[in-house]
């Protein structure tokens, strides 16, 4: 039996909490607190340690599904939840003032756990003419030396988050199959 174990990071509000839940097979486990700070203006709770899910595979395997807090002040966590982990999903919201800036802010964090394993981006929130497009994000990523999958997903919608979570796993290992 084989077990693995996929972070998603991002800013708060990117939608981590709900693409666990959406594609979870076993109610995720959540820490949101009623948000305290500057977070009340952009929504009510916050993750403040960790979220989980499991995702039941074929063949009794299983991928774990760990949510990082997105507040950096609650960066201690990152380090701990990110320890076996086989890649990183990083969720961004395009309706954030500066989402290249933030990306560039999550990767430049989780980089050495990018550098030993693999990444996938998922873009919130896209609305024609506001925020970055696709290309734009692949772009600013190639000049960082990067090309890892970039698509724009909701949350919500557990065929997002799986198509997410298999190009991750894809890029780890192209030979897989369906």
């Amino acid at each position: 039996m084989s077990v693995y174990k996929i972070v998603f990071a991002g800013p708060v509000g990117a939608g981590k909490t709900t693409s666990i839940a959406a594609i979870s097979d076993i109610k995720p486990f959540t820490t949101e607190e009623y948000a305290t700070d500057e977070v009340r203006s952009i929504k009510d709770k916050t993750t403040v340690a960790m979220d989980y899910g499991l995702m039941e595979l074929g063949g009794g395997e299983h991928i774990h599904l760990y949510g990082v807090p997105g507040q950096a002040r609650f960066d201690f966590m990152w380090e701990i939840i990110t320890e076996g982990g086989i890649g990183l999903v990083l969720l961004l919201n395009n309706e954030n003032p500066n989402p290249l800036d933030e990306m560039d802010f999550y990767i430049d964090n989780f980089r050495n756990f990018i550098d030993d394993t693999a990444m996938a981006i998922g873009i919130t929130r896209m609305h024609p003419g506001k925020g970055p497009d696709i290309d734009e994000y692949v772009l600013h990523l190639s000049k960082r030396g990067f090309r890892v999958p970039v698509f724009e997903v909701d949350g919500r919608k557990p065929e997002d988050v799986i198509t997410l979570v298999q190009s991750l796993l894809y890029t780890l290992d192209p030979g897989l199959k369906q």
